[in-house]
């Protein structure tokens, strides 16, 4: 509920705001008992732009029953007791507003700005001819768009169930897919199961699956960093074998 307050001293009170042509304008807005009616629209006008001269006041309780008009713009605003929690509405009175027509709230009813492309080359200072200018200073600064097909022809002898040794670090494994993946870059790619660990994933990337391996076992790489072969899966036994032949 709302609650009463005095006119003395420097005494506040904080009213609802809600205006005729801004029906989703809400604001609580904090004012002094003291302030004149004129004050009150001066305040008001900077924030939601009509002019004091065609600004009128109604004044509601927490019901929403209607307690007065502020019409006279000499009475102070205690003079019409508001309460906290009150409502002060703003009635419009311009048709020519900067609030009227409804563009303050929905922008498609806003006349866009439009240029040709003729008349937009003829421009100084624009990004595309910024970008235009370095690329002519510096050809290999524009980045070349990456086609479908990119190293398709690495692709021709590699073949899913081939096993194979991925670059760099030796790594071995078996070739689960290849393709052009949608979730990453155009392109071909070749889809691995690594023998160890050594992957970041299980075959699935950014949410689609490309083949199933064990966690960390799976990794999508270019064709250019697989050689297919003869890569048996590594012996660990055989290479402890092998170190400690080194230290006899």
């Amino acid at each position: 509920m709302a609650s009463r307050l005095q006119i003395q001293g420097d005494e506040s009170v904080i009213l609802c705001i809600t205006h005729s042509n801004l029906k989703s304008f809400r604001a609580d807005v904090r004012f002094s008992l003291q302030m004149t009616v004129e004050a009150v629209k001066e305040k008001l006008w900077k924030k939601c732009g009509t002019s004091v001269n065609s600004m009128c006041l109604e004044l509601y309780d927490d019901t929403g029953a209607k307690i007065s008009d502020l019409s006279d713009n000499l009475r102070p605003l205690g003079f019409y007791s508001p309460l906290n929690g009150y409502r002060l509405h703003v009635i419009d009175l311009d048709p020519s507003s900067v609030t009227s027509g409804g563009w303050l709230e929905d922008t498609s009813l806003v006349e866009k700005y439009k240029i040709s492309e003729e008349a937009f080359d003829k421009l100084d200072g624009t990004f595309r001819k910024f970008k235009g200018k370095i690329t002519h200073q510096n050809p290999s600064a524009h980045e070349t768009k990456i086609s479908d097909n990119y190293m398709e022809d690495l692709c021709a002898n590699i073949k899913v169930g081939d096993r194979c040794q991925v670059e760099p670090g030796e790594k071995r494994g078996l070739v689960k897919f290849v393709g052009q993946a949608e979730t990453l870059a155009p392109g071909l790619w070749v889809g691995v199961q690594y023998d160890e660990p050594l992957g970041k994933h299980d075959g699935m990337v950014k949410g689609t699956r490309y083949f199933d391996c064990p966690p960390l076992h799976g990794a999508m790489v270019r064709p250019d960093k697989v050689k297919v072969g003869n890569y048996p899966e590594r012996d660990p036994f055989e290479e402890e074998e092998e170190e400690e032949e080194e230290e006899i």
